[in-house]
């Protein structure tokens, strides 16, 4: 398990960062690999409406079978022994965070594709080396804060490929608003995913104020905190950012008068946060 920590990325999508916080430090994905698997079904090829037999049982990459007992999606667990285009499945595997959904889909897509879409875009550290709940030992899924704002940027730029407007469009349909969305003004349009298991709460979205350019904000906490203070504190963190929002495209100036330098070790901004 990677260190603990918080780790956030802030900055003008595509583009350097107003600031971060140890960054580069890797944290289990938990449901955040879904956002690589997103992009590099999209840019597969696959048929859309290809139908697919919802089920809970699958293939562990050491070999074997393994089964989910539940999911996060009641709509998708409902439609099990029935059939679901790619395109539902991939829907309901980011607005509802659908654990059978990303498996099914990481079925058709494939594990050297995911891994393609991070190379894409320029990550550093995350990987996506097996399914949601697969119990192989040694293989896990990892991400960064920066790695989750390349991906998220690379939709708005374009560099992920010409669908990056629709898997926006996708991304602001998010039905789970309890963390990152939280700490923004109501009807703020934010294209955002979260994700989490015991001990790790993660959130990452692009920001798009009506008043300001738009922002990219990916947080990522492996922390001893009961999970409800985990939600709190990224939705602080996004607070901060949007009282930030118009100075973005410019380093954030400490109080001090200087710059703060990707992974600073100087809190001043961040007490509210920690």
């Amino acid at each position: 398990m990677p260190p603990s920590g918080v780790s956030v990325w802030l900055g003008p999508p595509g583009r350097p960062p107003a600031y971060t916080q140890h960054a580069d430090a890797e944290h289990y994905a938990a449901s955040m690999m879904k956002l690589p698997l997103l992009v590099a079904l999209y840019r597969s090829g696959l048929d859309l409406d290809e139908p697919v037999e919802v089920r809970a049982e699958f293939e562990s990459v050491a070999g074997g079978r393994y089964r989910l007992r539940a999911d996060n999606d009641s709509l998708t667990w409902a439609r099990l022994g029935e059939r679901a285009s790619l395109r539902w499945l991939a829907r309901r595997m980011t607005v509802a965070s659908s654990n059978v959904a990303a498996n099914l889909v990481l079925e058709r897509v494939g594990l050297p594709a995911v891994a393609d879409a991070w190379r894409l875009v320029g990550a550093r550290h995350s990987v996506v080396g097996r399914g949601i709940e697969d119990p192989t030992a040694g293989i896990t899924n990892l991400v960064t804060a920066a790695d989750l704002a390349a991906l998220l940027g690379a939709l708005v730029t374009g560099a992920a490929g010409p669908a990056g407007a629709e898997l926006l469009d996708v991304l602001a349909a998010q039905e789970r608003t309890e963390d990152l969305a939280a700490g923004l003004p109501t009807g703020t349009r934010v294209a955002h995913k979260d994700g989490w298991v015991r001990g790790v709460r993660h959130a990452a979205g692009v920001v798009f104020p009506t008043d300001a350019p738009p922002f990219t904000l990916a947080v990522c906490t492996t922390t001893a905190l009961p999970d409800a203070d985990a939600r709190a504190l990224i939705a602080q963190v996004a607070a901060a950012s949007w009282a930030a929002r118009h100075a973005l495209a410019q380093p954030l100036a400490a109080p001090s008068g200087g710059a703060y330098r990707p992974e600073s070790r100087d809190q001043s901004m961040l007490p509210r946060i920690q």
